[in-house]
């Protein structure tokens, strides 16, 4: 809008302005010393001089054509992740829309919406909570502060960014008003983790410290807490509210395991997204102990201890069977070993104590009694790994299988033994189970691997479990199975050490050891049957192992109780994967039906969920310094008053119903007259004429 601003009154000397000062100054000492000594012509000499410093200073009538700018209020909205409980969005859409559509008929007011607070990967890293002042500043940086009418936002309170002292309000200028989404008399209870071990050691107790914060509870209330661990059964105990408490638990595998601590919703509570806590431990064991057995004597048994002894994460006890009882010479027993065989100890008193026992080439030859191999099996059933590499012997009358480890092996002989070359091949199973899938040498499917060919192999009827490797006659060569609580394997071929000698270019042992004494150990990473999530770079990714390949997509829940569902895509080695934006901080699950996975985006206790409750306080600081107001939304959208700036006296920019901006009346000119006042030739023939005037009174 263009408007003719009224005339005033400017100079435009024509010299410089000190100069036309110190000659204004040089005049009137004379014009008074004149006038002291009341000389004649004096006040004709004044006259002369004004009417000449008059044309120096040549003043002029200043007329400016103004074109008025408009005054600029800030919306704004907070998208945080808290606004979306109850109906605290549907308040802050409709009071956005209306607010939006009065200012927009404000004349002479240009109204910029800043929205702030939307949840994203970075934030939900970082931890921010809600930033509204940062997103603020950012939208103000190039307004100037003289044509700011004012600032409304739209929360509910919880911001984690308040300037910290309320004099920073004054930079803005302004007042600042706050329309409360939510109710006055909310309740809600929270779940905070005050400290917890990130690692811990296998079967060993480990304890964590929580608190359970309910600000109306009374101070003897107690609530029940649930701990869920995975592949255990859930844990329920009494807490009480408001004090910190220890809980102990188990981790019963290495890697990493996944708690989730949560306390039941209360009846009218605003969520029961910050009732639950997910915590990631990894498990560590002190070391892996292993008892490996050598039944004889043979080129394949130092291969198995370099292998072993080379992990320095494992405790070997190793003893190679040199002399069998029924053999009889004159060697004395001294110089045939150097310690007896502790059979009682070891298979009787610290059976469970060791986390691998490996039977090498053995055979039944009277040193073991029936006894010891049931606590074998015991020991297998209730949680133990036993993996048994066999020789010829285990097709004939004296096998293992003849035994009661009968009832834990998957393999029943069938009293062959192939003598052939044949290269080991991966089975159909094999390329998707975790120990086998993807080693190294295996080649693509319907491709021989490059690994070098073995001379011998027992022949089996599979009773049950996975067979991952087999001849090129499909014939079982490793077979894998649960028996119970623990774990077989079977290898039914002596001549695996050929691929650590390097025979024909060798073939991946170590690495296919390695992965069996893991799987055996139940680590998660090489479970058959599992679903993992994980978050990285900003998105969730979620990888399912399975057996056997599946269609049906999985069922994603997140924080905030919204489901959506993901198909994920077969990788080929047993493991399909899928990825998704993780968009909103909290503890998502993730479920395809038989399993469950957690994972938690941001912090295990984010800002944004530490105190959902609606309140004015942490903003009344900013609100009071600059004269703003608090309104809760469930009253009614206030009006909106444009106020004059204050001069002097400040002046009210809030009432019952209302809230107020200032009108600034900023302008920017765009045109300019300037109108000499004393021309210069009519001022220099006065001036003159003056001067004549004087030399003829002087005269007389």
């Amino acid at each position: 809008m263009m408007e003719n601003a009224p005339l005033t009154l400017d100079f435009a000397p024509l010299i410089p302005l000190w100069a036309v000062l110190a000659l204004c100054a040089a005049s009137a000492a004379l014009l008074l010393f004149g006038l002291i000594r009341r000389a004649r012509g004096s006040l004709l000499r004044g006259l002369a001089a004004l009417l000449l410093l008059t044309v120096l200073a040549n003043p002029v009538a200043r007329k400016e054509e103004r074109a008025t700018l408009p005054d600029i209020a800030v919306l704004v909205v907070d998208e945080s992740p808290s606004q979306g409980i109850e109906n605290r969005a549907v308040q802050t859409a409709e009071a956005a829309a209306a607010l939006t559509e009065r200012l927009g008929r404000i004349p002479n007011l240009e109204l910029r919406t800043v929205k702030a607070g939307a949840p994203d990967a970075e934030s939900a890293k970082r931890d921010d909570g809600t930033r509204l002042f940062s997103a603020l500043n950012m939208a103000l940086t190039d307004v100037p502060r003289h044509r700011l009418a004012g600032t409304i936002m739209i929360t509910d309170g919880q911001v984690h960014d308040v300037p910290e002292t309320a004099a920073a309000a004054d930079i803005l200028g302004a007042p600042v008003h706050v329309l409360l989404t939510g109710r006055p008399d909310e309740r809600d209870r929270r779940l905070v983790v005050v400290n917890a071990p990130t690692f811990g050691m296998v079967n060993q107790q480990l304890s964590l410290t929580l608190r359970i914060e309910d600000p109306a509870a009374g101070p003897t209330e107690m609530t029940e807490l649930l701990l869920r661990q995975q592949d255990r059964p859930d844990l329920r105990q009494s807490v009480p509210l408001n004090r910190e408490v220890t809980v102990p638990f188990r981790l019963d595998r290495a890697g990493r395991s996944l708690l989730e601590l949560e306390v039941p919703a209360l009846p009218g509570e605003l969520t029961a997204m910050n009732n639950r806590a997910a915590l990631s431990i990894n498990g560590i064991r002190d070391r892996l102990r292993v008892l490996l057995v050598t039944g004889e004597a043979h080129a394949g048994e130092r291969v198995w201890r370099n292998l072993l002894k080379a992990d320095p994460n494992v405790d070997l006890v190793h003893f190679t069977i040199l002399r069998p009882p029924d053999k009889q010479d004159g060697t004395p027993i001294r110089e045939l070993s150097l310690i007896a065989f502790p059979i009682r100890e070891l298979f009787e008193i610290k059976l469970s104590e060791f986390d691998l026992v490996i039977f090498d080439r053995y055979r039944r030859r009277g040193i073991l009694p029936n006894a010891y191999f049931e606590n074998i099996a015991r020991y297998v059933e209730n949680g133990g790994a036993l993996l048994e590499v066999s020789g010829p012997a285990y097709a004939t009358p004296l096998s293992l299988y003849r035994t009661p480890l009968a009832d834990v092996f998957p393999g029943r002989p069938t009293g062959t033994v192939r003598h052939e070359a044949f290269q080991p091949q991966l089975s159909a199973l094999g390329r998707r189970h975790p120990v086998t899938a993807g080693l190294p040498g295996a080649g693509e499917a319907g491709s021989l691997p490059s690994w070098s060919r073995w001379f011998r192999t027992v022949n089996v009827d599979v009773k049950r479990g996975h067979v991952v490797m087999e001849t090129p006659l499909a014939e079982p060569l490793l077979l894998l199975d649960r028996v119970q609580k623990g774990r077989v394997a079977q290898l039914y071929s002596d001549h695996v050490w050929l691929w650590s000698r390097g025979f024909e270019g060798g073939g991946p042992q170590a690495e296919l050891l390695r992965r069996l004494a893991h799987w055996m150990m139940k680590e998660p990473d090489l479970e058959e049957e599992a679903l993992r999530a994980d978050v990285r770079d900003g998105r969730l990714e979620i990888e399912r192992r399975s057996m056997t390949p599946r269609e049906a997509p999985l069922t994603v829940t997140r924080p905030d109780g919204s489901q959506r569902q993901l198909t994920l895509q077969e990788r080929g080695d047993g493991a399909a994967t899928g990825a998704l934006a993780a968009d909103l901080p909290g503890i998502w699950h993730i479920s395809d039906g038989e399993r469950e996975a957690l994972a938690t985006v941001g912090a295990v206790n984010p800002r944004e969920f530490a105190d959902v409750r609606a309140t004015p306080a942490k903003l009344q600081p900013i609100v009071a310094a600059s004269q703003g107001a608090s309104k809760w939304l469930r009253d009614g959208l206030p009006d909106i008053r444009m106020t004059e700036r204050p001069r002097g006296v400040a002046r009210e920019s809030s009432g019952r119903d209302w809230i107020g901006l200032i009108r600034r009346e900023d302008y920017a000119v765009v045109g300019l007259t300037l109108t000499p006042l004393a021309p210069a030739l009519a001022m220099l023939v006065l001036a003159v004429a003056a001067l004549m005037l004087m030399w003829r009174r002087e005269s007389k």
